[in-house]
């Protein structure tokens, strides 16, 4: 559970910035054969991210690797700031909230390894996950329980929806189309029978 310092923290957000490997995807690299890179990606991330969307944090990426597969996973999402092949993430992430006119103290950062540590010490939410490099995890703000991968980002999602009050309005609409369907559902086989 995040601390008050956190919440608080957490409140003030407006932007919202990952790495991809060991945050987005578990860290794990895999080649085929014929050399082609493979990634997996979790879905109830993937949902935290449109959530927050919707919720009015812009989301941003700045990641040291580059990969049609992050950029096609990353606009599937909505996600437009997509910044790939950087290993001076403080840089790009100043660069950043410069264009979009945000205040580094608006901003949250989530990496998992030294490359990260010049951006999380720029931001008013550092953010790791508990699979992140010793040093990363000093220095953050707020460890994820979810491993990278699978289930951090939705955690941090939920936590950004929580502290600026949305979360239960999200949850709230989601479940009231739930019983929706579910009575259309029990009221159309109660008429067939």
């Amino acid at each position: 559970m995040a601390s008050y310092s956190v919440q608080e923290r957490a409140k003030q957000i407006r932007l919202f910035v990952l790495d991809v490997d060991g945050i987005f995807s578990d860290g794990r690299l895999t080649f085929t054969n014929s050399g082609e890179e493979l990634k997996s990606f979790d879905v109830q991330d993937g949902f935290g991210i449109k959530c927050i969307q919707d919720a009015g944090i812009i989301v941003g990426v700045i990641t040291g690797r580059s990969s049609n597969i992050v950029q096609n996973r990353m606009q599937a999402l909505g996600i437009t700031h997509i910044i790939q092949g950087r290993e001076d993430k403080g840089v790009a992430l100043r660069t950043l909230c410069q264009e979009l006119n945000i205040d580094l103290l608006e901003t949250a950062y989530m990496g998992d390894d030294w490359p990260d540590l010049t951006a999380l010490g720029l931001v008013g939410l550092a953010l790791t996950a508990p699979n992140a490099h010793a040093e990363v995890r000093k220095r953050a703000h707020f460890v994820t329980q979810n491993r990278g991968g699978q289930g951090a980002v939705r955690e941090v999602c939920d936590l950004l929806l929580q502290a600026q009050g949305h979360y239960d309005d999200l949850l709230t609409h989601y479940t009231r189309s739930f019983a929706i369907h579910h009575t259309s559902k029990h009221s159309l086989a109660k008429s067939k029978s």
